[in-house]
């Protein structure tokens, strides 16, 4: 089981280059070695979920070489869970892709989709934060051809425009790196943890310094406010499966928070301890509120899902603000939620847009649409969803978080702003809901296309999810809850990745 860690880095990396070859047996070869490679890194994900969810940590010594001063991919619950989630992520939007030919509109579509699975789970299960920016570089040079994929006008201005951001970001990114080895000489998180709990007091200013500048790279990752303006144009414009398979861009950015603020800063016992929390509690007060704003102002169906990523986004930040296990617990639960709904809602939009025909998914009275009432149902369930109404699982996150700030800062305003939202998000989505499937024009005929019942499948599979963590309830909290014990329990990882002996005993 150690040995496979390695394979959800290692399997993408391999495959990406064999379909580099691939090419010249044309696409559906291509289709046929992407289908097979994430179906078993699918498998492979729930193995080591399995593995993991006793608690154990697996530490994989990359070169034999110990750490700190090696390469260390490490295995637990979280990054267990994250490396799941983004391979369920990434077969809904490969099976859509194929399904809709999307991946036929332009050149290397199925290796770059390879190339950011290795930077996701690389970035996922990385245990320094120098090959944390390493993989975040992989999976961003893969993103920027997966986002301009098919080209046009709009995409090549949302792109330059994600390009430039994530750009600043890479070099705050290695600003913050150099600093914080500078004042700690190591960047392994693990030994980071163990250096800054007895850091001199002369050195508080700068690791801190460091630290809300990592914050800052991190908020780029996720959106958060006001670092959040690329997200709608660049999310709205590229095609909708890459746009579903983004969903769990920003969530890498919230995982990175967790993992390296939770770690290093988690357990300091002096001035440095915590020090993100005030930060994300504000920045996720401001962002759901933008975010709600914008979910009620969307003109088109893509930009309006592109806000409510960027109100599950604010809903996170919040939890972790408040900075408890039972918050944290809360967050785990509605990543996944927000997550999946949201990649399901981008496939959605895109067979809507199909159906409506020239109208396209513009909030406008458009002709009837072949299937408007399967896809009327599909849709008014995943609105149900992404509002975190009863009975399906964002209803459950939310009152997770909610039932944490009772005890926790700016208590009031919590919740005044998450009901809120939550309120102009319900009727934001039943106005959308009204003029797309209520307001047509007279017409005799149908202009769009009839619904892809194949990529149907993929949508249904996403949305499927929310109610079986209703279903599943108990023992998936269960779960968050063991999980958000063993981040806030900092001891167990620091242990495991420093005294993890090299193959053969060798230090």
């Amino acid at each position: 089981m150690m040995q496979s860690i390695i394979l959800p880095v290692l399997i993408p990396l391999v495959a990406g280059f064999l379909m580099l070859f691939a090419r010249a047996g044309g696409l559906p070869l291509q289709r046929a070695l992407n289908l097979l490679t994430t179906i078993t890194l699918v498998v492979i994900s729930v193995g080591l979920l399995m593995h993991a969810a006793d608690g154990s940590y697996g530490v994989y010594t990359l070169g034999n070489w110990a750490a700190p001063f090696g390469i260390v991919l490490v295995l637990d619950r979280l990054s267990a869970m994250m490396v799941l989630l983004t391979m369920l992520l990434a077969l809904g939007a490969l099976w859509y892709a194929i399904s809709t030919d999307i991946d036929r509109k332009g050149a290397h579509f199925h290796v770059l989709f390879q190339f950011q699975l290795l930077g996701l789970n690389g970035a996922f299960m990385t245990g320094d934060v120098f090959n944390l920016f390493v993989f975040f570089e992989i999976l961003l040079i893969a993103s920027y051809g997966l986002l301009l994929h098919g080209g046009g006008r709009e995409r090549t201005k949302a792109g330059l425009h994600y390009v430039v951001i994530n750009l600043i970001g890479s070099t705050l990114f290695l600003f913050a790196v150099g600093a914080l080895y500078g004042a700690l000489g190591t960047l392994n998180i693990a030994d980071m943890a163990a250096k800054v709990a007895v850091a001199p007091e002369e050195r508080h200013g700068l690791i801190a310094a460091a630290g809300l500048l990592l914050l800052i790279v991190f908020g780029v990752k996720a959106a958060m406010f006001p670092l959040y303006l690329w997200l709608p144009a660049a999310y709205s414009q590229t095609s909708a499966p890459v746009a579903a398979f983004f969903a769990i861009m920003t969530k890498v950015g919230i995982y990175a928070i967790i993992r390296v603020h939770g770690t290093v800063f988690g357990e300091a016992q002096n001035a440095l301890t915590s020090l993100a929390a005030p930060w994300l509690l504000i920045a996720g007060i401001v962002t759901m509120i933008l975010a709600a704003l914008g979910v009620m102002s969307a003109r088109n169906m893509r930009v309006q899902i592109a806000y409510l990523v960027l109100a599950s986004i604010g809903t996170l930040l919040i939890a972790l603000g408040l900075n408890s296990r039972e918050a944290l617990s809360g967050a785990l639960y509605y990543l996944i939620h927000s997550t999946v709904v949201a990649a399901g809602l981008f496939l959605l939009a895109d067979l809507i847009a199909r159906g409506r025909g020239r109208v396209g998914d513009r909030f406008h009275p458009g002709p009837p649409m072949p299937g408007a009432i399967l896809l009327g149902s599909v849709m008014f369930f995943a609105a149900v969803a992404v509002a975190g109404m009863p009975p399906l699982s964002g209803f459950i996150g939310k009152t997770m978080i909610l039932h944490a700030a009772l005890e926790g800062p700016l208590t009031a305003v919590v919740y005044g702003v998450m009901l809120g939202s939550g309120f102009i998000i319900i009727v934001a989505l039943a106005r959308s809901g009204s003029m797309l499937f209520y307001r047509t024009i007279d017409s005799q005929e149908m202009e769009g296309d009839p619904v892809n019942k194949r990529a149907l499948v993929a949508v249904l599979g996403l949305l499927a999810i929310s109610p079986l963590m209703v279903l599943f309830a108990h023992p998936l909290g269960q779960f968050t809850e063991a999980m958000a014990t063993q981040l806030f329990e900092t001891t167990g990882y620091i242990n495991a990745v420093l005294t993890t002996p090299t193959v053969g005993g060798a230090e």
